[in-house]
């Protein structure tokens, strides 16, 4: 596939296809990680994309609570020391 550099505002940069970013799971405003490796500019979806995002919302809805009463087991308490 093809693609152009064309000028945007002050910068330079390219028009990713919808198809391409489909592939890579990616929409308007992901944020992505750029590295040059061998000649080439390589492009990855940034990791953990929306964790805050959905521990916001599991916190809003009270599902970020300890499943363990105080943290500590049986083995902890009784057969570690």
């Amino acid at each position: 596939m093809k693609a152009n550099i064309i000028n945007i505002g002050n910068s330079q940069g390219i028009i990713v296809p919808r198809t391409l970013l489909r592939k890579l799971n990616l929409s308007f405003k992901s944020s992505v990680q750029l590295k040059v490796q061998n000649g080439s500019i390589v492009v990855k979806p940034a990791p953990r994309q929306g964790w805050a995002e959905a521990a916001d919302e599991m916190h809003a809805a009270g599902d970020d609570m300890s499943l363990l009463e105080d943290g500590m087991t049986h083995f902890d308490k009784e057969e570690w020391i």
